[in-house]
C-alpha cells in the first residue's frame, strides 16, 4: 500500500505493509493533520482507533512509519528522540510498526511543529 507524505511543499513516498493498523490508516486516507516534533520524529494525530500489535516496540530504525495507540497518531522515525538510548531512534512506549519511508527520510529535518501535513494514497 503506497503513501505519499506532504509536508510544507516537502513530498515524501512510503508504504505501508499488511497489518491490522496500517489497513486502519489506508483506509482513513486522504487525511490532514498538525506535526509535531519530538527530536528526530514527527508525530500527528489521525482519526484511527487500534489495539497494540503483538510486535509492538519502543526501538525503532530510520524511516519507520509507526502508529501509537495511546496518541491516536501516526510517528515517523528519522533520527534519535529525546528517549534514546544510544542514538537510536525509540517511541516514548511500544507502537505498531505499520510501514517504512521508501524515499530520503532526512528532508523531515526541516519540519517544525505546526506544519501541515497530508497523507494520500498514492
Amino acid at each position: 500500500m503506497k503513501v505519499k507524505i506532504i509536508i510544507n511543499g516537502i513530498e515524501i513516498r512510503g508504504e505501508l505493509f499488511d497489518t491490522p493498523t496500517a489497513k486502519k490508516v489506508y483506509q482513513s486516507l486522504p487525511l490532514e493533520s498538525e506535526v509535531n516534533r519530538w527530536g528526530d520524529e514527527i508525530y500527528f494525530y489521525v482519526p484511527v482507533e487500534a489495539e497494540l500489535e503483538e510486535d509492538a516496540r519502543e526501538e525503532q530504525e530510520v524511516g519507520n512509519i509507526c502508529f501509537w495507540t495511546a496518541g491516536k497518531a501516526i510517528a515517523i522515525f528519522f533520527g534519535s528522540t529525546p528517549v534514546s538510548v544510544s542514538g537510536e531512534p525509540r517511541a516514548i512506549e511500544p507502537v505498531n510498526l505499520i510501514g517504512r519511508i521508501t524515499g530520503d527520510v532526512s528532508v523531515l529535518r526541516k519540519t517544525k511543529d505546526g506544519d501541515r501535513v497530508r497523507v494520500e494514497r498514492g
